[in-house]
């Protein structure tokens, strides 16, 4: 992803109407779109290509199962067209890197997750996240998700796995989460959900967090 606006707006509409409405709104003031399992159970997957037109699209599937249904999920989501998709990385070296090689045949990209930014992750993601960012740095991929509700744990991160790999960090917003505080500890972006697609001007308040993310950048 090209580093404009560090900012990815998760869409969790369930609206076919309305993700394609404000996939459009916010075109420009994003570098990219996550959409997951609500958007694309309730439209179909077709949703992906029509956003993938607009804005760069992340599958946030959270892929985690045997190496061959691996391959089969991720060819059918980059046939889509996702630009990358999110997997967990629990399931062993051998599934994580069977979407790795995946994403190389497609020129896409793999995101893995390490920690997430709800309460629970706290019961037994936390205890095995610095393993799981060090297997992801090892499956050389395109980056790893880590919470930007605990800003301490994206800098802990981005100490395993260097300065090559990308950070984003989903939970700014609703979950709590700051957004400058998140690229201050080492976040190359932020996602941002029910904050900008529950907006009255979903543009505006994307714009608005994209100042706030500059900002923290410029000082």
């Amino acid at each position: 992803m090209i580093k404009d606006t560090r900012l990815i707006l998760a869409l969790d509409v369930t609206d076919r109407q309305q993700a394609l409405k404000i996939a459009q709104s916010v075109k420009g003031h994003v570098d990219a779109i996550k959409i997951g399992y609500p958007l694309v159970l309730a439209t179909g997957k077709d949703i992906i290509g029509e956003i993938a037109e607009m804005v760069p699209v992340i599958a946030d599937f959270k892929v985690a199962d045997i190496p061959n249904t691996d391959r089969l999920i991720c060819e059918e989501v980059f046939r889509a067209g996702a630009d990358a998709v999110i997997v967990h990385a629990f399931t062993g070296s051998d599934s994580l890197n069977m979407c790795v090689e995946v994403a190389e045949e497609h020129g896409t990209e793999i995101y893995v997750v390490t920690e997430m930014s709800h309460p629970g992750a706290l019961d037994f993601m936390q205890r095995v996240a610095e393993d799981m960012a060090q297997m992801a740095s090892n499956a050389n991929v395109a980056g790893v998700v880590a919470p930007a509700t605990r800003p301490e744990r994206v800098k802990m991160i981005r100490s395993i796995i260097g300065d090559d790999m990308a950070i984003i960090s989903p939970g700014v917003g609703a979950q709590g989460g700051n957004a400058a505080d998140t690229i201050r500890a080492g976040a190359d972006w932020v996602i941002v959900g029910r904050s900008i697609y529950l907006a009255d001007d979903p543009k505006q308040a994307a714009i608005e967090i994209a100042k706030e993310i500059k900002d923290a950048i410029d000082q």
